[in-house]
């Protein structure tokens, strides 16, 4: 799955994407439900693996099958 995709499916969950202040190719994402926050690498077109994914989805207290089906 691209950045673009997760982006759309945090945002629908209620995630907040924190305004970047340099360059990289990660950015950080806010669950105000959880409080936490986590880098999601920006790879362009490439995909992030599985695993990756998985893990991210882990650290913002989100639900694995709720992401999902968004």
């Amino acid at each position: 799955m691209k950045y673009r995709e997760i982006a759309k499916k945090l945002k629908k969950l209620g995630c907040q994407e924190i305004p970047r202040r340099s360059g990289g190719s990660h950015r950080k994402w806010y669950n105000p439900k959880s409080n936490r926050i986590v880098a999601i690498p920006d790879w362009g077109n490439k995909d992030l693996k599985l695993g990756t994914l998985r893990q991210i989805i882990r650290q913002l207290d989100l639900d694995w099958e709720e992401f999902k089906h968004k």
